[in-house]
C-alpha cells in the first residue's frame, strides 16, 4: 500500500479556511459569513456579520428586511440589522490599533459596494473569495479601477434566498 503524502494547503486555503470558522459565529443566518485580513503570512484581524455590540442579533428576534430598487428597476430585499464581516473587521482594526494597509482580505464571496468602498479606503491591496457574489458587478469593477487584485477560489455564484 502507498501512502498518499500529505498536501499543506496554500496560505490563500489556509486562510479561507480560517474565514469559514470565523463565520460559524456569525448571527444572521443568510450568510453565516465570517472574513480574515492578513499580511505578511500573518492574520491581522478577522470579522464576521452580527449585530451591533448590545442590539439584539438576527438569530434572537428575525431578520430587519428593507427592500433596495436598482437602477435597472429590480428591487431585492436585504438584511440591514447586521454589520457585514468585512465592516467589522475593518472596526475591529482601527478599535485595536492594527494598521491593514496592504493586507489581503479573504472572504465567502464578493464583497458589496458599500463594503468595497470601505476595503478601498482602508487600503486593502488584495481579496481573495471563495466565490463571486450575484451582485458583485460594481464591487468588481471598483477594484479594477483602483488596482485591488479580487480572485475567486471556486467558480459559482453565490445568492441569497429572497432576492
Amino acid at each position: 500500500m502507498t501512502e498518499q503524502k500529505y498536501l499543506r494547503p496554500t496560505w490563500d486555503e489556509y486562510f479561507m479556511e480560517v474565514a469559514r470558522a470565523v463565520g460559524k459565529r456569525a448571527t444572521c443566518d443568510r450568510g453565516r459569513i465570517g472574513c480574515v485580513i492578513a499580511r505578511d503570512k500573518q492574520i491581522l484581524v478577522t470579522g464576521y456579520v452580527g449585530a451591533p455590540k448590545g442590539l439584539p442579533h438576527c438569530d434572537e428576534i428575525g431578520h430587519q428586511m428593507k427592500s433596495t430598487t436598482h437602477e435597472d428597476g429590480h428591487v431585492s430585499q436585504h438584511c440591514v440589522r447586521t454589520a457585514h464581516a468585512e465592516q467589522n473587521a475593518i472596526v475591529q482594526a482601527a478599535k485595536l490599533g492594527i494598521g491593514i494597509t496592504g493586507s489581503t482580505l479573504y472572504g465567502k464571496f464578493t464583497p458589496c459596494a458599500v463594503c468595497a468602498k470601505m476595503l478601498i479606503n482602508a487600503g486593502i491591496k488584495r481579496i481573495v473569495c471563495e466565490r463571486k457574489y450575484h451582485a458583485g458587478a460594481e464591487s468588481e469593477e471598483m477594484f479594477k479601477k483602483v488596482g485591488i487584485e479580487i480572485s475567486f477560489l471556486e467558480d459559482n455564484i453565490e445568492a441569497y434566498a429572497n432576492q
